[in-house]
């Protein structure tokens, strides 16, 4: 390797870092400022009252096997607010697509993946609020972690894993759509349908037999298992860590990962 090549990639690094940190701040004090950040505070706050208030009694009386509604309930909470994150980042890439910002930043000497990474990193900054938010409502209404501190943070990075994988794919298809409005209320659909159909909300059990199978495998119910687990309960019931507990809902998120991820570098390429 030659000097000029060496001193080239060393100087390359911190160029790639310093741009991907103008774009991250670009996306974060904005939103900090006009109080844009306050729907990932308001948001969990909102799933869990309208979750917990009109069903505890009803779920107390049917049963769910936990020793609280709010400890069974509390995974749902977190899912449903990584999911409104990942439409805030499908809006928000559909909006520099149409805006022409990605074909200005092609003509520009920006990495290829510096947009998108920077906009990742201002959705997880979004999602970690959501998610400290989600676990102090879930306090307030009686949820708590019951295992150990491992287990406490396997929970907070199972739900960023979740997060991140609903995020990035929010971000391609907001990529490629035409119009952020039609985009964000395409997505509203999807959320509601798999949480209200899945066992976030009650046992798979009370659902219709014919419908069982899809409620209790499908993968907003895998997740609120791995999560369930995660958090422990004293009664017992929430299942214990282990691969074969785990391995469905992993298999889920890196799934989602490993179809966006290609799809992601294929765009950005396609940009530079």
């Amino acid at each position: 390797m030659t000097a000029g090549t060496w001193l080239t990639q060393t100087r390359a690094t911190p160029v790639r870092a310093q741009q991907w940190w103008v774009l991250t701040t670009r996306l974060i004090v904005p939103s900090v400022k006009t109080g844009e950040v306050l729907a990932s505070i308001l948001a969990p706050a909102a799933f869990t009252a309208s979750f917990y208030i009109p069903l505890k009694t009803v779920m107390t009386f049917a049963g769910t096997g936990f020793s609280s509604y709010a400890q069974f309930m509390m995974p749902i909470v977190v899912l449903q607010a990584a999911a409104f994150t990942a439409i805030s980042a499908a809006f928000r890439a559909a909006t520099d697509s149409v805006a022409g910002l990605n074909r200005r930043f092609g003509s520009m000497p920006v990495g290829p993946l510096v947009p998108v990474a920077a906009r990742m990193s201002g959705n997880l900054f979004r999602l970690a609020i959501a998610l400290v938010t989600a676990v102090i409502c879930g306090h307030v209404i009686g949820f708590r972690f019951r295992l150990d501190t491992v287990h406490t943070i396997g929970f907070l990075l199972f739900a960023m894993l979740v997060g991140l994988a609903l995020m990035l794919g929010a971000d391609v298809i907001g990529t490629v759509s035409r119009s952020p409005e039609a985009t964000t209320q395409a997505l509203v659909l999807p959320p509601l349908i798999f949480g209200m159909l899945s066992t976030g909300l009650a046992p798979a059990q009370q659902f219709p037999a014919w419908v069982q199978p899809f409620v209790r495998n499908q993968p907003v119910s895998q997740f609120a298992i791995g999560l369930r687990a995660l958090a422990g309960d004293t009664v017992g019931n929430a299942g214990q860590v282990t691969w074969s507990l785990m391995g469905p809902p992993l298999a889920w998120a890196i799934a989602i990962l490993a179809l966006c991820i290609p799809l992601t570098i294929r765009l950005s390429s396609r940009r530079a």
